[in-house]
């Protein structure tokens, strides 16, 4: 039997990288992970951390807004941009300090470099080469450019040395709507282009209208519109022309793969790059794994990290241990937030299903003395023959919250009728959920 340095070789220390190593090791095997940037990977480098940190900070706004009606008296508040990218820098230097501690921990030898394939069995980094029984990809993806000059994307907008007092956002999905709430929220002159009629494609129509309507709300100014043009700092778009001081894509991310020389271990790949993989995560080339952004799969962190721990449950746990990518809660952190589980009410129909809708729209109690006039949308869609809740989704405070536990019964196969006879817990948003008829 060939003898190699390592049973398992990871290349990229983000997060589906990160649990499979670290699980990988917890089982035995002999462990190297290489990362080229920062331990953490996009979620906790510049993604899914420091994004709800800064949501946080802008949340602030509404809250003021919303004191005086609950007898408040507040004074002229400012913010400080400097002040809060400091903060968020520091505790993203903490998190990722604790990923390469976890591993050291668990007796993972960590490499600082960028790794790239020599033959099917060996990585070179930082002028060292590594032979490996097994090798998993979890490099992640990149984001999007659009053509022309003076784009920034979600990776720069952590690290700008001040708030730009005026910014376009081009893109109507997860990052572009949670930025343009961001920018608002900070006092930002913010202005969200995109192509449909309404916000986060491929969400129910409900939401995807009323998520739309907040954004207006927040006084962002959204444009609908196919084609861009730019002169400067200038767009125009939809007959327009709208001065801008920062310009920001959110266009969506592109896998990783490009310097990984997968070529000289034989790893095919699609047309935009990604790797394809079986429901174990297994590449074309049977040792060879890709999980997470990269396998062109389901682009959210907990879905890499799932991939990351069954590969290493799979190669080293002795339970083997497929991924079904099937009811997957999600959320979009806007202000007020949106989130969701399982079937929208046109997939279900489109899949053949005979459907029952429910639904309640209503302002929120804590809006009630502040007057904010803000709507909360609980949708659940029902299959009729079975009575089984096939979707949840919402818009509203604490909507992410709300349907990550809603997502426990959806999975474990709730039917309206369980909604039915659970006790309400009031008075709260959320009780909605069992009191829909």
């Amino acid at each position: 039997m060939t003898r190699y340095d390592v049973d398992f070789f990871v290349i990229g220390g983000g997060s589906g990288g990160v649990r499979g190593a670290r699980i990988a090791a917890e089982h035995g095997a002999r462990v190297a992970i290489a990362e080229a940037d920062r331990w953490g990977g996009t979620c906790v480098i510049r993604g899914c951390v420091p994004k709800k940190l800064l949501v946080y900070a802008s949340e602030v706004r509404r809250s003021l807004a919303d004191a005086v009606g609950h007898g408040w008296t507040l004074g002229d508040a400012t913010h400080d941009w400097a002040a809060l990218i400091a903060a968020k820098d520091k505790e993203i230097e903490r998190l990722s300090r604790a990923y390469s501690d976890r591993l050291r921990k668990a007796g993972v030898e960590l490499l600082n470099g960028r790794a790239r394939f020599v033959d099917a069995h060996t990585i070179e980094c930082e002028g060292r080469t590594i032979t490996a029984a097994h090798i998993m990809i979890a490099v992640g993806g990149v984001p999007k450019r659009p053509p022309g000059e003076g784009w920034i994307t979600s990776d720069e907008a952590f690290h700008l040395p001040a708030l730009p007092k005026r910014i376009g956002v081009l893109g109507g999905g997860y990052i572009g709507v949670e930025f343009a709430h961001i920018f608002a929220g900070l006092g930002a002159q913010v202005t969200l282009v995109h192509r449909d009629s309404h916000v986060l494609r491929g969400w129910d129509p409900e939401v995807r209208e009323l998520m739309t309507k907040q954004l207006a709300a927040a006084g962002i100014d959204v444009v609908n519109c196919t084609e861009l043009g730019l002169r400067g700092h200038t767009m125009m778009v939809a007959g327009r022309e709208i001065e801008v001081d920062c310009l920001m894509a959110a266009i969506g991310r592109a896998p990783a793969t490009d310097g990984l020389n997968l070529s000289a271990a034989g790893v095919a790949t699609d047309a935009k790059g990604a790797i394809p993989v079986d429901e174990y995560s297994r590449s074309n080339v049977g040792h060879i794994y890709a999980v997470g952004d990269v396998s062109g799969r389901v682009a959210l962190t907990p879905i890499a990290i799932r991939e990351g721990h069954a590969v290493a449950d799979t190669l080293f746990g002795k339970r083997p241990t497929p991924v079904h990518h099937n009811l997957i809660p999600t959320a979009v952190f806007a202000q007020p937030p949106a989130a969701t589980i399982g079937y929208t009410e046109p997939a279900a129909i489109e899949a053949g299903k005979d459907v029952v809708v429910y639904r309640a729209r209503f302002r929120s109690m804590r809006y009630v003395l502040s007057g904010r006039d803000e709507q909360v949308l609980i949708k659940v869609v029902v299959e009729k023959s079975t009575d089984r809740v096939l979707g949840v989704h919402m818009v509203g405070p604490d909507a992410p919250e709300i349907i990550q536990a809603a997502a426990i019964a959806v999975t474990m196969g709730a039917t309206k009728a369980d909604l039915d006879r659970t006790f309400a817990v009031h008075p709260t948003t959320a009780e909605e959920l069992v009191l829909l008829r």
